[in-house]
């Protein structure tokens, strides 16, 4: 789980109406999404959580905004050390995954590539229904597992197909 600090603090830098489309309800979605991915493709559950509540936490547009990934991931290494404590190499990878994350990538590292699928499967809130082809792992794939993402993205409480990892 992430402190409370560190959620104050993305909060209170968030540039956006926190009721917009990647505001803290997306961010809960992606959490959510990540930790059930998490179950099936083993990724580090400590990444895809901060991941969920970094990736769009530098945005200026609710619209195209480019530079809102390599502006989190630069947001991800500032907070080191004071509001986030991973190892060196969870570090960097927790910030290519703010990086690239609009970028229509599906190869990474599974983590990354768990980090890409829960925001993915979000992407009902703004009418786009996520496509398997562009999704990284097969967990997210699986067309059950994309009509639970749509469902969930607009708000519907569906069963999921995939439990929730556990928190260590």
């Amino acid at each position: 789980m992430i402190s409370q600090a560190l959620f104050r603090h993305i909060h209170s830098q968030y540039a956006l109406s926190p009721t917009g489309i990647h505001g803290p309800a997306h961010w809960e979605r992606v959490r959510e999404n990540g930790t059930r991915l998490a179950a099936a493709t083993g990724a580090n559950l400590q990444i895809v959580e901060l991941f969920a509540y970094l990736h769009d936490a530098c945005r200026q547009s609710d619209g195209r905004d480019h530079d809102h990934g390599p502006r989190a991931a630069a947001l991800v290494r500032s907070l080191h050390g004071a509001l986030i404590h991973l190892p060196a190499v969870d570090l960097e990878l927790l910030a290519y995954a703010c990086a690239y994350h609009t970028r229509g990538l599906i190869e990474a590292d599974v983590t990354v590539q768990t980090c890409w699928d829960a925001d993915r499967l979000d992407l009902g809130r703004i009418g786009i229904r996520p496509e398997p082809t562009r999704l990284c792992t097969p967990a997210a794939r699986d067309p059950v597992v994309i009509e639970w993402g749509w469902a969930h993205s607009q708000g519907r409480q569906e069963p999921c197909p995939l439990p929730l990892a556990p928190f260590s």
